[in-house]
């Protein structure tokens, strides 16, 4: 987004205290890797209310957010426990209304993409080959269908996606502010040009970013608004060239997820009394 300001390097309090508002659209993107997992822990920390959370794969972090009344309303196109089974108070929230009701958009991963871009380069909507022969239209009012004018092709139409605040997190930050993502890329690039905001954690700042990657991304510093020095953010999703996956804690997930008295003991426990600094959770 042009004309934005250069990213200022804050403390991960400080930069949900200063973006992240009660009621804000808010994204949280990565894709099987470098998922904020500690920028999401402040933000239950701080008691963030009537989110609409948007991600493309809402695993353990927005089950966690979903679970401790942050959200209001959910946008995504997949919700699971990855290899595992059911985001257990995200079910909860949509069978039972606990801790209260959510609201869902749901989409396919190809329409959640093509709606950040849309977000990202100032569309009203996003515009694309899809929902064919699916009954994805019948359940969300908010797909339409339109004839191209060049070729009367039947086309897939859904609204962009621009979040309030976009949060990230990267392996890297160099001291002008510029941020790189190596390895699996999702459309993190795309959230954080679609937002208003933007807030990147990272594993550490360096003062060259050292290009490694043939699919690195570079977000440069008028892109983002935060950058919060972060190590072990993304635990217990991985951080490629730092950490493995903790495929341990995934799997336990599903029993701590299950019960509710059960996972508000864990979550008291290993975010609410932990500082940011901790990456308990996170199988650190």
């Amino acid at each position: 987004m042009g004309g934005r300001r250069v990213a200022r390097f804050l403390s991960l309090p400080e930069a949900i205290a200063h973006y992240v508002h009660d009621g804000d659209t808010v994204a949280m993107e990565g894709f099987t890797h470098l998922i904020p997992f500690a920028a999401a822990h402040e933000v239950i920390r701080q008691g963030r209310r009537d989110l609409t959370l948007v991600r493309m794969t809402p695993d353990l972090i927005y089950d966690q957010l979903i679970g401790m009344g942050c959200a209001r309303r959910l946008v995504f196109s997949w919700g699971g426990n990855p290899g595992v089974g059911s985001l257990h108070r995200f079910r909860d929230a949509v069978e039972h209304g606990w801790p209260r009701p959510l609201e869902l958009e749901e989409h396919s991963h190809a329409g959640i993409a093509h709606a950040y871009a849309a977000g990202a380069a100032g569309l009203p909507c996003a515009i694309f080959r899809g929902y064919l022969g699916t009954d994805l239209a019948g359940a969300n009012p908010r797909i339409r269908f339109l004839e191209c004018p060049f070729t009367g092709e039947r086309l897939a139409a859904i609204p962009a996606i621009r979040p309030d605040v976009s949060i990230v997190h990267a392996q890297r930050a160099d001291r002008a502010g510029n941020v790189l993502i190596e390895g699996i890329i999702g459309v993190q690039k795309e959230a954080v040009l679609a937002a208003a905001r933007a807030v990147v954690t990272v594993e550490e700042t360096v003062d060259d970013l050292r290009l490694a990657s043939p699919n690195a991304v570079v977000l440069p510093n008028w892109t983002v608004d935060a950058i919060v020095e972060a190590p072990g953010g993304a635990r217990p999703s991985y951080a490629h060239g730092y950490y493995g996956r903790d495929n341990t804690f995934y799997t336990a997930w599903d029993a701590i997820s299950r019960d509710r008295d059960t996972f508000l003991a864990w979550m008291r426990e290993n975010v609410l009394a932990a500082g940011p600094a901790s990456r308990a959770g996170g199988g650190a």
